[in-house]
């Protein structure tokens, strides 16, 4: 299968070319900035390390969008959505937990803004 023409790396004045938005060199560096300047500062509190494995283990065990399966389409999950956010009070058992893919998670959290939606 083909693959994408390489484009340059966004990190000013870097002359080479990745498939992703910066080169190796400067991902790790645009990564611990994103973390430090941009993300909130409570993040890690919410999502930890035992975030991080509970993710793993839905994933796993349910690797298809289920949004994407309500509408008959096959899509893999790469996210994992908290149906009632874990500042509203939401927890992190399966009932509250929903396998989406990037496009369905972006999508939800656009238009519901307590990103709230019904499961099943």
């Amino acid at each position: 299968m083909p693959r994408k023409p390489l484009k340059p790396c966004r990190y000013p004045g870097c002359p080479k070319l990745t498939s992703g938005l910066y080169c190796e060199d400067h991902q790790g560096i645009m990564d611990r900035n994103y973390n430090q300047y941009t993300r909130s500062a409570n993040h890690n509190k919410k999502y930890g390390r035992a975030w991080k494995r509970i993710r793993d283990r839905y994933i796993k065990a349910h690797p298809l969008c289920e949004l994407c399966l309500k509408e008959q389409k096959i899509v893999p999950a790469t996210e994992v959505h908290h149906i009632i956010f874990v500042e509203n009070g939401g927890g992190n058992d399966d009932s509250n937990l929903l396998a989406v893919c990037y496009s369905h998670h972006r999508w939800i959290h656009k238009n519901f803004k307590s990103g709230e939606i019904k499961k099943g």
